[in-house]
């Protein structure tokens, strides 16, 4: 498994509410995280047993070198990891209400640097699923997905955030990952059902390949290609915060795609590790 995508230093902030524009909000406690997206889906995949290298780029600052070491404690490959002199690492600061759903700011840094050549074909070809996201630039994702596209890998794309393509990159990747706001943002209606996210992920899927389309609580939902469509119905946990449960699906996913799995088991695994995760206290997650 390889992942490209970007390393974020997160300080997680526990407040009532997260502040409205003007708004000054009195939080409870903050804590470091190990985090960007890419970060999170490789520490994922790695969990499920698959070995997972890391394509990404950090500063060579106190940041920096946290992030290495949470690699290093998930167990990912981080050789492909560039450690940039004079460039700040990526950091975000998010947000955490009493409900568990969190806002969130992010400053890119070192993750705007990334170069596709960092991963030589022979370690590319060593694998068989690529995962991208979109908080690195597209132009990037799109080099690695051509070459990952002529070595027979699965390329997985987690378009989050959303935003339109501006190479070919879409014509290269195999599963869409999206959320409910993302398909929205990409021209779906309105997710907020599981039938409203199984009517998203077909009307997505029209361009080609396949999508997967989550909605939280409500489940996740399939289609395109030419598989049957799967619709799975969230499950009943008590939610403790929603921060990472994305991540959790990404990577799980892609890790049972990478040992094998139907598409239907990779889901429902994928489905209940990010159940799991929402329904964990704070203190159980991995920090710096």
């Amino acid at each position: 498994m390889v992942v490209v995508g970007s390393l974020h230093y997160d300080i997680t902030v526990d407040a009532p509410d997260r502040p409205r524009k003007g708004e000054t909000v009195t939080g409870r406690r903050w804590a470091p995280r190990f985090g960007g997206k890419g970060g999170n889906q490789a520490a994922a995949a790695q969990a499920q047993g698959v070995a997972t290298a890391m394509v990404g780029a950090v500063g060579d600052d106190d940041f920096g070198r946290g992030l290495l070491a949470g690699l290093d404690r998930a167990g990912v490959d981080r050789c492909a990891v560039a450690v940039l002199p004079g460039t700040g690492s990526g950091m975000s600061v998010a947000i955490f209400d009493d409900d568990g759903d969190y806002g969130a700011v992010i400053v890119s840094g070192a993750n705007l640097a990334i170069a596709a050549e960092q991963i030589p074909d022979a370690r590319l070809a060593g694998a068989r699923v690529l995962i991208l996201q979109n908080e690195i630039p597209e132009a990037v994702n799109a080099a690695v997905a051509r070459r990952a596209r002529r070595l027979g890998l699965t390329t997985i794309l987690n378009a989050a955030p959303a935003r339109p393509f501006a190479t070919d990159l879409a014509d290269h990747v195999d599963v869409l990952v999206v959320n409910a706001i993302e398909a929205e943002m990409l021209g779906a209606r309105p997710v907020a059902s599981l039938p409203d996210a199984a009517a998203a992920a077909r009307h997505l899927a029209a361009r080609g390949g396949l999508v997967v389309v989550t909605a939280g609580g409500a489940g996740v939902a399939l289609a395109g290609g030419r598989v049957a469509p799967v619709a799975l119905p969230g499950l009943a946990v008590e939610v403790v915060s929603t921060h990472g449960a994305g991540d959790m699906f990404v990577g799980t996913f892609a890790a049972r795609l990478a040992r094998g799995a139907p598409l239907e088991e990779a889901l429902r695994a994928a489905n209940e590790a990010a159940a799991r995760l929402v329904s964990m206290p704070d203190r159980d997650r991995t920090a710096l």
